[in-house]
């Protein structure tokens, strides 16, 4: 499938950006060896382009180093707005789902070491396949939200809302204080513990309670 064709299958999503966030879980953080943020959180951004819908086939590039999985929450945004305070964030929430935030990792790292800007590793092409938006109900508990992702059946990572280090409301008023949120905009909310390389062949799956699951194959 072809870049334009990968993002032509969300063109019905009307996604203005996608906003990613890093360095949200403390024991990520520890296996890359990283330090916390200065900030509240880090955020980047990615185009379009990087959206994969499920059953599509993600091609990963070649010649780029370790690419590594990274699962995560995602929350697109219903209701806009600017300086939203995180008691009123819930409102401004139209769906819940799951994706991957596919990193190049030695390209990061080398990135990182110059202290250069990340896009080139996180902003690729087919870098954020995308399954499909659940819609909040008066039950969902943003902190109390569970997913996990296999790679040919076995568990590689596990994540919990929980143990975030920016909570999903704290983040839709992080983010908004910079850039007034749209409808449409997805946040990418950080990923936890258990990254690792991925390569052609492989089977990629996430699932979550109360969130819909998600498959790809790579190519």
């Amino acid at each position: 499938m072809t870049a334009s064709r990968q993002a032509d299958a969300f063109a019905h999503r009307g996604t203005p950006r996608i906003f990613c966030i890093g360095r949200n879980y403390a024991k990520h953080i520890e296996e890359l060896n990283n330090t916390l943020p200065g900030a509240e959180c880090v955020i980047f951004m990615k185009p379009v382009s990087s959206l994969v819908a499920p059953n599509e086939a993600i091609r990963l590039p070649v010649g780029v180093g370790a690419i590594h999985h990274e699962a995560e929450l995602v929350v697109e945004i219903g209701l806009g707005g600017r300086d939203i305070r995180p008691e009123a964030a819930r409102e401004h929430i139209r769906g819940l789902g799951l994706g991957l935030d596919l990193t190049l990792r030695d390209v990061q790292t080398e990135l990182k070491n110059s202290g250069e800007p990340w896009e080139r590793a996180k902003a690729f092409d087919a870098s954020a396949p995308l399954g499909p938006m659940v819609s909040l109900t008066e039950n969902t508990d943003l902190s109390d939200l569970h997913f996990e992702l296999a790679v040919d059946g076995e568990v590689r990572q596990s994540g919990h809302t929980a143990h975030m280090l920016v909570g999903v409301a704290d983040l839709i008023a992080v983010v908004s204080r910079t850039w007034a949120l749209m409808p449409g905009d997805l946040i990418f909310t950080g990923t936890p513990e258990g990254v690792g390389p991925v390569q052609p062949g492989q089977h990629l799956k996430l699932s979550g309670p109360g969130l819909a699951g998600a498959e790809w194959t790579l190519a």
